[in-house]
């Protein structure tokens, strides 16, 4: 024995090698997966490119919404920098003038539906405070203007316009005093504004009183909004990951020849969903980056953005990034357990078991239940919104996933029919599944579409309500605060001349009070003074004779009102006007003789009531506060009457505000929200229009082989056209279906949440009709692909 051998230590009994670890089984598998998916040939690719592109859509669409709270906040944030400094709660409260306050009259108006926004202004020094986006407050004549309205302007068609405005452009405001790239905005230069002719002083930009609290109402519609567009984006994104899977299954089933076991095929199928959910999360940001460039050039329903505002949530990113792939992975593997994958390529492509319903009808009773947990709301109510959130989302998501047990339980009674009829229900009857992801999306979309509707028309009449005025007497009133001794007759003569006019009511308006000294908490008498021809007031109160000079006292019908104007207009007795602080009140005495009659209603459904004088009993001049007002009606068939009438307003007094007489007036936030919901509508049906698409050629390649055999042994390309549309169109129709049901008692639900009244039971047929219209034009666009599929060389097999 040698010393080496002494020192050597006596050999033991050999360990066994350790197994390795499970999360190293997990990443081998998976990364098998992967490679699978990358390097698997020409069809391999395309099953990917498919399940990116769908997931890509998706994705995409996602960061959208991932952008819509940043996009809020810099359009408030921009508008909230342009508002004037409130200097008190006083609206007519007004800055002392300095070297740095500005003098500033809105003079909006519209211009062929397109409502443009701007301020005549003049600086009260030499260093005034400038709206951002802006460097210089415009000369007298000349004015600044927003890129779109520069190109409206700009345009042949905007003559009348420019007639309107005869202001030269001298610069562009920038993005800083712009809320969106599509807004109509303008600045224009004075060297006339006065605060006597309606100017109003300003100090400074960017402080802007309280925002109106949001009501109730519109919170639960914006939840469901929310919900209602991103319940069928989700649902896409759960089908695109399921692309190929016929394909996948015989790959696997080659695999398991080799020696895989069950769970390591699921590893690797989960792989492959992986790799293809990863890269369509490249495919959504480099589409969501590109399309950001061009959103600027996008206006929808009046809306449009800023690239720089479509700026994602970093946390939502991350959840995106995160629950995507994880949502690939999960139905990868649900989708496997209902498939047995044997060596030798035996894959079960024969009639599923029943698919059982008991437990899909858990998730709408749940939902219904969250509901009622939740409780109703009333507009004092404070909203909890993930009661709201959650039951909607449960009841839309069980929708989804009762549609399969129903399409399976329909097409396994059709028996017979024309042989496209035959073909289309054969097919379904193997495997409906794919049929029924394929239309799950759209059967969410059309069910939350239908609820809301429901609830925006049950909330219709909170936030549209009656004006009480007359649009048929007149179709545009105007307020100006020039007053002439015959600013009356001026602006009626002005208007009268307008073309396009028919008849027009003038007057001057103010306000009398009965003088003397009262307490702080008493009530001073007060009641309207109107000037107007004999004409016009005949149009204001019920008066058989009349001649200039002439004066009136109208009594209201209500009693008690009628008391109340007599208070002040007492006949032989003086009447006072405010002059609020800009001069020396006005006395005035009211004719012993002035005839009492009886007040009108005016096309604005106010009835006038007061003290009703002509131009010859007061020089109306001398009146402080008083403004002058008409009311135009116009000849609707005569082209550009409306725009006539603008330009004869702005021409007359470039501050003159001219509204529309309206029979309805709608709640801006309302109307806000319900723009939000038709762009995102609009969103989408597109995302669900090229998803049907992707998933319709998608399953047509899987089909190349079968519709290659079938082509020849001499069946008609037509009829298998019409199979294919029957083979689309009995799923549609199902999912139409369960979508009416399921969206009329969610949309019933939230109204007795909201404790209204059901009042719109038929607004699913135009959405149903809509989302018929999109299976059919998504069929019509595969019939190309269809055509190609159906040659002989798709007989071929390696």
């Amino acid at each position: 024995m040698t010393l080496l051998d002494q020192k050597r230590p006596p050999a033991g009994p050999a360990h066994p090698p350790e197994p390795p670890s499970r999360t190293a089984s997990w990443l081998r598998d998976l990364a098998l997966g992967i490679r699978f998916a990358a390097g698997g040939g020409r069809e391999g690719w395309i099953r990917t490119l498919l399940t990116a592109v769908g997931v890509g859509l998706g994705a995409a669409l996602l960061l959208v919404a991932a952008s819509v709270p940043h996009m809020l906040d810099e359009r408030s944030a921009r508008s909230h920098a342009r508002s004037e400094t409130k200097i008190s709660q006083s609206p007519d409260a007004q800055a002392k003038k300095s070297d740095s306050t500005v003098l500033r009259i809105e003079a909006s108006t519209e211009y062929h539906g397109h409502t443009i926004t701007g301020y005549l202004m003049r600086a009260d020094g030499t260093h005034p405070v400038l709206p951002p986006g802006i460097d210089a407050l415009p000369a007298p004549g000349e004015m600044v203007v927003s890129p779109a309205f520069g190109d409206l302007l700009d345009s042949p068609d905007s003559e009348l316009l420019r007639q309107r405005l005869p202001y030269k452009v001298t610069g562009t405001i920038a993005q800083a005093g712009l809320r969106s790239p599509g807004e109509l905005w303008f600045y224009a230069g004075s060297d006339t504004l006065t605060p006597a002719t309606g100017g109003h002083r300003i100090a400074g930009y960017g402080k802007p009183g309280p925002a109106d609290p949001m009501s109730p109402m519109l919170i639960v519609l914006i939840i469901m909004v929310c919900v209602v567009l991103l319940a069928p984006v989700a649902i896409f994104i759960a089908t695109a990951v399921r692309f190929g899977g016929d394909r996948r299954d015989r790959r696997l089933a080659a695999l398991r020849l080799v020696g895989t076991d069950i769970r390591m095929t699921r590893r690797i199928a989960a792989g492959e969903a992986l790799f293809g959910a990863a890269l369509g999360l490249l495919v959504g940001l480099a589409l969501f980056l590109t399309g950001r460039q061009f959103v600027g050039y996008i206006e929808v329903w009046d809306a449009s953005a800023f690239p720089s505002d479509l700026t994602p949530d970093a946390r939502l990113c991350v959840l995106i990034a995160l629950a995507v792939p994880l949502t690939a992975v999960l139905v990868t593997l649900a989708a496997m357990r209902s498939v047995v994958i044997e060596p030798l390529g035996v894959v079960r492509n024969g009639r599923d078991r029943g698919r059982r319903l008991w437990w899909r009808l858990l998730l709408p009773v749940a939902g219904l239940a969250v509901f009622g947990l939740g409780g109703r709301i009333d507009e004092y109510s404070v909203v909890n919104p993930y009661p709201i959130a959650g039951g909607a989302v449960l009841i839309l998501v069980g929708l989804a996933l009762l549609l399969p047990w129903l399409v399976e339980a329909c097409v396994g009674r059709l028996r017979g029919g024309p042989v496209p009829w035959q073909l289309a229900t054969r097919r379904l009857q193997l495997s409906s599944g794919a049929a029924s992801r394929a239309v799950s999306g759209v059967t969410v979309a059309v069910a939350g579409a239908v609820a809301l509707q429901m609830l925006f028309a049950a909330m219709n009449d909170d936030f549209n309500k009656l004006t009480g005025q007359d649009p048929s007497r007149a179709q545009f009133y105007s307020h100006s605060e020039i007053v002439r001794g015959d600013a009356a007759l001026h602006t009626i003569k002005e208007f009268r001349a307008t073309k396009g006019v028919i008849q027009v009511i003038g007057t001057i308006e103010a306000y009398a009070t009965k003088p003397g000294k009262y307490a702080a908490d008493d009530i001073q008498p007060t009641t309207s003074f109107t000037v107007g021809d004999c004409a016009t007031l005949r149009e204001l109160a019920r008066i058989t004779s009349c001649r200039d000079g002439d004066t009136f006292v109208a009594h209201p019908k209500d009693k008690e009102q009628a008391g109340w104007v007599d208070r002040t207009a007492r006949k032989g007795k003086v009447v006072e006007f405010d002059s609020y602080g800009r001069g020396k009140p006005l006395h005035w005495t009211l004719p012993a003789d002035s005839r009492t009659v009886e007040g009108r209603t005016d096309p604005l459904g106010e009835e006038h009531s007061g003290i009703l004088v002509t131009p010859g009993a007061i020089d109306a001049r001398t009146l402080p506060s008083a403004e002058t007002v008409a009311q135009i009606r116009i000849d609707e068939n005569v082209p550009d009457a409306a725009e006539y009438v603008r330009n004869t307003a702005a021409r007359i007094d470039p501050g003159m505000r001219l509204g529309t007489v309206t029979s309805l007036e709608r709640d801006r936030q309302y109307e806000s929200v319900q723009t939000g919901l038709q762009v995102g509508a609009t969103a989408t049906l597109l995302l669900i229009a090229v998803s049907m698409l992707v998933s319709q050629l998608e399953q047509l390649r899987e089909r190349k082989r079968l519709l290659s055999v079938l082509v020849a042994f001499g069946t008609r390309r037509v009829t298998l056209g019409w199979s294919v549309l029957w083979q689309t169109a009995i799923p549609v129709v199902i999912g139409l279906a369960v979508a009416v049901a399921g969206g009329l008692a969610l949309g019933a639900t939230l109204c007795w949440m909201v404790g209204k009244e059901v009042t719109g039971w038929w607004l699913f047929l135009p959405l149903a009709g809509a989302g018929a219209s999109l299976i059919l034009l998504v069929t019509l666009l595969s019939l190309p692909v269809l055509w190609r599929l159906m040659r002989p060389d798709g007989l071929r097999s390696e």
